[in-house]
């Protein structure tokens, strides 16, 4: 664990150092400090670090739930659900097209157009993050396009774990996807109605019991959505959106902070470890064509959201770079296929495919500015905002 936390501190300095973002360094920390590679292997199974790891995942969703005020979701619901819809429609629809088109078969284009189509909300925070865009008026329909992504990853997960396992029963199916669907309904009525109930028994002027009280909060109740199917990050989530509304919610989110950076920095470390290297040549091409596809829609669905909350170039290009990183919910839908004994080429591909735009996503976020001017009306801006800073 320490030399974890070391190399991944070493490496984001260096990072730091040169202009570069951390997650693709901690991720890299992981791979050359992994079982995969030559040289010092600090983990010789990364299923040793999987208890931190869900514990850096939780956190960095329970901080995004902080930052998502409910009066965000009471004012723009039906706003936020068609934005996430025509995401998750150009997306989802995209990955199961590329993946019939890979011709490895149904299922695993099934599990594909999972992988294609929903971002990663652990790096989409990052990102948020590290760019200081928390506050960006393009940022409430980003995080609304991931909450619309978790419900339907609830469902999805709920639908796929059937045909992955080759049950036959439609019933079964919809059973475990009403659980989760109503577990979730669950969590949306408490947020709603009983804030003030819980603003009440988290206070308390003592810092290290509000900190014990939010983080067993956020731990228990991530833990028992995974017994409703329903995503563990989801039920932080959730748990952060309530909390964030009470009066304790300005106290929670500082001190949280430092909590959210060290786990988070685990995670991606984690992840790292589990990429072997020589798996990647035998799908680099696969690999290549997926993530122009998934960069071309993003661009798509972000003018599409940009135009549904008449936003300019900008951020649209704000947009569409943060919300084209791939990850957890990836390598869930990886662990899942080789459960079930499908291709095994699938393995390798999501590990490769996932890396290359854990890399590409903050490097582009962070350079939006250059697609800004690509895009329809992005010159005409540069022109106006050139006029307005000539002296007259």
């Amino acid at each position: 664990m320490g030399g974890a936390f070391l190399a991944a501190a070493v490496l984001a300095r260096v990072g730091g150092r040169i202009g570069l973002p951390t997650i693709p360094l901690f991720i890299l920390a992981g791979i050359l400090l992994g079982p995969h590679t030559p040289g010092v292997v600090l983990l010789d199974d990364p299923h040793d670090l999987e208890m931190l790891s869900a514990l850096g995942l939780v956190l960095l969703l329970f901080y995004l739930g902080l930052e998502f005020h409910l009066d965000d979701l009471k004012k723009g619901g039906r706003t936020m659900a068609l934005a996430g819809g025509t995401y998750l429609a150009l997306n989802v629809g995209a990955g199961l097209g590329f993946g019939f088109a890979l011709g490895w078969g149904t299922s695993e284009a099934l599990v594909l157009a999972g992988v294609l189509g929903i971002s990663s909300s652990a790096i989409v925070t990052k990102v948020l993050v590290d760019l200081g865009r928390i506050g960006s008026p393009e940022t409430r329909p980003i995080l609304g396009i991931i909450v619309v992504e978790d419900v339907f990853l609830a469902l999805y997960l709920a639908a796929l774990q059937p045909i992955l396992s080759g049950a036959d029963s439609l019933g079964a199916a919809v059973l475990d996807g009403g659980k989760a669907f109503g577990f979730l309904l669950l969590l949306a009525v408490v947020a709603r109605f009983g804030t003030k109930l819980i603003g009440k028994v988290i206070h308390t002027k003592d810092d290290e019991l509000l900190v014990i009280s939010f983080l067993g909060a956020a731990v228990f109740v991530a833990g028992v959505s995974e017994w409703f199917g329903v995503a563990d990050a989801i039920g932080a989530f959730m748990v952060g959106l309530m909390l964030g509304s009470t009066t304790s919610g300005p106290r929670i989110l500082k001190l949280v902070h430092p909590l959210r950076d060290a786990f988070g920095a685990i995670f991606f470390f984690a992840f790292g470890l589990s990429i072997n290297p020589g798996d990647l040549p035998s799908v680099v091409w696969p690999v290549l064509a997926a993530v122009a596809v998934t960069m071309a829609m993003n661009v798509l669905a972000g003018s599409a959201t940009a135009r549904i909350y008449a936003f300019g170039p900008q951020a649209t290009a704000n947009i569409s770079t943060t919300l084209l990183a791939r990850g957890e919910f990836a390598l869930i839908l990886a662990t899942m296929a080789a459960g079930a004994g499908l291709d095994e080429r699938l393995s390798p591909f999501i590990a490769g495919y996932v890396l290359l735009l854990a890399v590409l996503s903050p490097l582009a976020a962070g350079r939006s500015h250059l697609l800004a001017r690509i895009l329809p009306g992005g010159r005409t801006r540069d022109r106006e905002d050139e006029k307005e800073a000539v002296p007259v």
